[in-house]
């Protein structure tokens, strides 16, 4: 396959990604809710573990580097409760 090719493959990939985390930060608002609701803080620290170790187990069984892994979604994880900060009116996001 010319290499064009497999770059215009890896833009479609891209691009799928950026949806999803769009799709991930747009959740902000439900998790908001409903971390109000049940009194949580919006930075979950024990929530964060867990998310961590599972998405770290799961790329280590695809043959994925876990930690890389990991480091990838630490950044979603604080998108997400910087989203959080905006919506409840403490944040300084556009």
């Amino acid at each position: 396959m010319p290499l064009k090719d497999i770059r215009t493959r890896i833009e479609k990939i891209d691009a799928h990604l950026i949806d999803l985390i769009e799709q991930r930060t747009a959740m902000a608002k439900d998790v908001l809710e409903a971390k109000k609701t049940e009194c949580k803080p919006i930075n979950d620290v024990d929530q964060n573990k867990i998310v961590l170790e599972r998405v770290s187990n799961m790329a280590t069984e695809r043959g994925l580097d876990g930690e890389e892994v990991m480091r990838i979604f630490e950044i979603l994880i604080k998108m997400n409760i910087e989203r959080q900060h905006e919506l409840s009116g403490e944040g300084n996001l556009p």
